[in-house]
């Protein structure tokens, strides 16, 4: 048994069983160990952001451990972006990243690389396997690592990889137990979140199933405002379930939506910050003087946290919990708005739908329409680095092949990762695609008035649009496998989602507003 079998055996063993890959020459032997173990899927996707993109929308789907294959350091370093975006959603993540052998290091080939950095600077643990022996030990490991919600890189040599293993495949260990905050600062928290102007920012495991409905019972308990973060990674929406309020992703909003608190208490959140700087204002949005209370943090044991928090608030059976009730409107007639969009989709999701969000513009005319549509969730571009939507939607619909999933993204993000459009009619995926084609990085117009600066002129609006030439979606997705159409009503787009939801496999709607 050569390093690659002891290494996908190992895998297979850990209970990780799904491989996003786009391989090359340095990973052979490990394809070939693939080949021979059918029990493996593996998924290829023609960009490497679109790998490690697919491989964070698993991991936050199925709470499982995703992993991916990369070739050398240009191709990890392709897909670091969407490594960063699942290590601030701390999604968990083995990547197994092929090398030269190590003989032939010393040379410096063309794709030789600083592997060891480029991994390293957004890895939790990287280990380089330097001997046939240490390859399955060095995937149990980190095995171990990712399902505490980490990244973790095993650096495979192609010797070691071909080289005979000798010990054989190993098994990932449980991961170390999370740390918990001490109890008597659990204490001090509940007793704080029932005084005046109090508030519990959640994230993590604590937006959904038993840790919403923790947190939700002592909002209830204690009368504190009850907050999640505006890039939640993974958050329960739609009809039953716990209300939450959004920060909103606005500075100056944040700043008026956060007045009057006197006290936060962070449960697997980091403190509030605006997603910029800029001139003459803070970088922090909660006012002067309000207390922030780190209880738990992201990587700690959130549910443990909110248990404890609920028992010392005195939480009981009785609570009744603020919770999201259902309305869905009416379809309007004329040109498509973002809200057309909003009161489509929340005609179309059905109960159960996954939905992942990168319109990041058109969002604020959306969301409020399907936020009080059919109970879903929702993923959420977490690191802000643009391109996580079609990648995550792979990966969402894998991790749960019973449940549709919809992809919504602005048409400038979507253009990072288009190449994903070809996996999922490959894979026939139950995704549908919203294209919001407002044909420019309109968050950009945004950005420049709030730094201060002049309204734009020819160079800067010619680096926002994307209008010259026009970009044709459903041309776009015919070319990559996946039927398409373009609507510009409101009505045209209901019943472009109807058409979606009887078609096998991924479809595209082109919404232009």
């Amino acid at each position: 048994m050569n390093g690659a079998e002891a290494l996908v055996k190992t895998m297979l063993a850990s209970d990780v069983s799904v491989c996003f890959a786009n391989p090359g020459t340095s990973e052979m032997h490990f394809v070939a160990a693939l080949d021979t173990h059918p029990d493996m899927r593996c998924i290829l996707c023609l960009f490497e952001g679109g790998v490690t993109g697919a491989a964070d929308g698993y991991a936050r789907m199925s709470g499982n451990v995703a992993g991916t294959l990369l070739h050398l350091g240009p191709g990890f370093g392709n897909g670091w972006a969407n490594l960063h975006n699942a290590r601030k959603g701390h999604s968990g993540i083995v990547n197994i990243v092929g090398d030269h052998a190590g003989y032939h290091l010393k040379h410096d080939a063309p794709l030789q690389a600083d592997l060891d950095g480029v991994a390293g600077s957004i890895s939790h643990w990287v280990r380089r396997a330097t001997d046939s022996t240490m390859v399955a030990s060095a995937g149990a490991e980190a095995i171990r690592v990712a399902r505490g919600g980490e990244i973790a890189t095993v650096i495979l040599q192609a010797d070691c990889a071909w080289g005979d293993s000798q010990t054989g495949p190993a098994k990932a260990q449980p991961p170390a137990q999370k740390h918990r905050p001490d109890k008597d600062r659990v204490m001090a928290a509940a007793k704080a979140l029932s005084e005046p102007g109090a508030a519990l920012l959640v994230s993590g495991p604590g937006l959904y199933g038993e840790g919403a409905e923790l947190a939700g019972k002592i909002a209830a308990r204690t009368g504190c405002r009850l907050l999640a973060p505006f890039f939640a990674p993974r958050i329960a929406l739609g009809e039953g379930a716990v209300a939450f309020e959004s920060l909103p992703y606005n500075a100056d909003l944040t700043a008026e939506f956060l007045a009057g608190q006197t006290r936060i208490v962070l449960v697997g959140e980091d403190p509030p910050v605006n997603f910029f700087a800029y001139p003459g204002k803070p970088s922090t949005p909660e006012p002067a003087g309000c207390a922030l209370d780190r209880l738990c943090y992201g990587d700690w044991d959130v549910l443990w946290t909110l248990e404890m928090l609920a028992d010392a608030a005195g939480v009981d059976s009785s609570e009744t919990i603020a919770r999201i009730g259902r309305h869905v409107p009416d379809i309007e007639t004329g040109a498509l708005t973002a809200e057309g969009i909003g009161r489509g989709l929340a005609n179309a999701i059905p109960e159960g739908a996954i939905i992942v969000n990168e319109a990041v513009t058109a969002g604020a005319g959306i969301w409020p329409f399907v936020n009080v549509a059919a109970a879903h969730d929702r993923i959420n571009n977490t690191g802000g680095s643009i391109g996580q939507c079609l990648p995550n939607a792979l990966g969402a619909a894998v991790a749960c092949p019973d449940r549709p999933v919809f992809a919504v993204s602005g048409d400038g993000s979507a253009m990072y990762q288009v190449q994903s459009l070809w996996t999922a009619a490959r894979e026939e995926l139950d995704i549908t695609v919203v294209i919001v084609a407002n044909r420019g990085y309109q968050i950009l117009h945004f950005e420049l008035e709030a730094q201060g600066a002049p309204k734009p002129g020819r160079n800067a609006s010619a680096m926002f649009d994307i209008e010259n030439p026009l970009l044709d979606w459903v041309a776009l997705a015919a070319g990559h496998g996946v039927q398409g159409v373009q609507v510009d009503s409101e009505e045209g787009l209901a019943e472009a989602l109807k058409t979606a939801s009887n078609t096998k496999g991924p479809f595209l709607i082109e919404a232009v507003i």
